[in-house]
């Protein structure tokens, strides 16, 4: 199973939907955002040397830590270096030694978001609950149907009071699930690791495990 969290937006959260999805799918992340890393990770090879010939993408991953990583570089000149139409096969070969991937792709309509949505059985959409995020979520879905990336869910990220939910449903054709804006998700990403480590009964923890659930259910289907 290969997923990816996708969003038109950058700041929505992608990558704590990713990290936290990761963990609760027992699947390796792995962090595609090229020019914006933003999972953290120890020195060792990373995406970049990946992409770029210099490392095997299954020696890459990091399994020191509560959600396995592979983690991208942080550098412009590695950014350059790699040669992206080399995600696909990495992300695949990584899913054949793990089982299970859930790929962080970058913000917006760039080729290497493409990459990501390529490389997936489906996709997870990230959003923001106000209404002006509306067409940059349906731009990401119809990219995602091009790139024949099923929709499973989408993730309506740091909501408060009643979000548009039922609207949404109806905009995007998917499952909505509502990730409320908490400081405990913030605590667990500055950890580096899912707010089910640091707060398993809370809110947060509580929707990313139905988040899950909708993509394993839709994947099933």
């Amino acid at each position: 199973m290969i997923l990816a969290v996708a969003g038109g937006k950058g700041g929505v959260g992608k990558s704590t939907v990713a990290l936290n999805l990761g963990a609760e799918l027992d699947a390796v992340v792995v962090d595609a955002d090229l020019g914006m890393a933003d999972l953290a990770a120890r020195r060792g090879p990373d995406l970049h040397d990946v992409l770029a010939g210099r490392a095997d993408p299954v020696e890459a991953v990091r399994e020191d830590a509560p959600v396995a990583l592979l983690p991208c570089g942080r550098t412009l000149a590695g950014a350059r270096a790699g040669d992206v139409t080399r995600l696909v096969d990495a992300v695949a070969a990584v899913a054949d030694a793990y089982g299970a991937v859930v790929v962080d792709c970058p913000a917006g309509m760039a080729a290497d978001a493409g990459m990501g949505l390529l490389a997936a059985d489906a996709a997870v959409l990230v959003a923001a609950p106000q209404a002006f995020a509306l067409p940059d979520a349906i731009r990401t879905r119809a990219l995602a149907r091009e790139l024949d990336a099923g929709l499973a869910a989408v993730a309506l990220n740091r909501t408060a009071g009643d979000p548009p939910t039922e609207r949404l449903r109806r905009a995007l054709g998917a499952p909505i699930v509502a990730i409320p804006d908490d400081d405990r998700v913030r605590r667990a990403q500055r950890q580096g690791c899912p707010v089910s480590t640091v707060a398993a009964d809370s809110e947060p923890a509580a929707s990313f495990r139905e988040l899950a659930a909708e993509v394993e259910g839709s994947l099933s289907a």
